[in-house]
């Protein structure tokens, strides 16, 4: 299946919104011991409004591969640029409500691995049970699509 731009935003929004936030809450509340640290979830909201930016770019680079397909090793390269990417725009601009100054980059290189290996294995095994159809629409789970007999 190659997936559509479409396909890669629903199944993005999906994962992390379920998957990533069941992954980020022990982050949240073992790094917040005394309070709730919330700062898991707004580096998770950067991931996929970033991450819906970088799909557009994602489908255009895809159709120069021989076969159109995004294989799990380009995944991979991609992800750790996407977190370079993040990391740089988190020391360098500044982004709302991620205090700068205080930034616990080991935290965040180990919750952004975690969240991406489970999302990368849910996207590549739990969607694909859940969802078995998605294939043969460019990765779109929800939407119209024309009855088959």
């Amino acid at each position: 299946m190659t997936p559509t731009l479409i396909g890669r935003w629903q199944s993005r929004i999906f994962l992390l919104a379920t998957i990533g936030v069941v992954v980020s809450l022990p982050f949240a509340l073992i790094d917040g011991i005394k309070n709730f640290h919330v700062v898991y979830f707004w580096v998770l909201l950067y991931v996929g409004l970033f991450g819906l930016a970088w799909d557009i770019l994602y489908t255009y680079l895809q159709k120069f591969l021989w076969d159109h397909d995004w294989p799990g090793a380009i995944q991979l390269i991609a992800a750790i640029f996407e977190a370079v990417f993040l990391a740089l725009m988190i020391h360098y601009v500044g982004l709302p409500h991620i205090p700068r100054n205080n930034f616990n980059w080991v935290n965040y290189v180990i919750h952004y691995s975690v969240v991406w290996v489970f999302v990368y294995a849910a996207s590549w095994i739990v969607m694909r049970l859940l969802f078995p159809r998605a294939r043969y629409r460019g990765g779109a789970w929800i939407g119209k699509w024309p009855k088959v007999s």
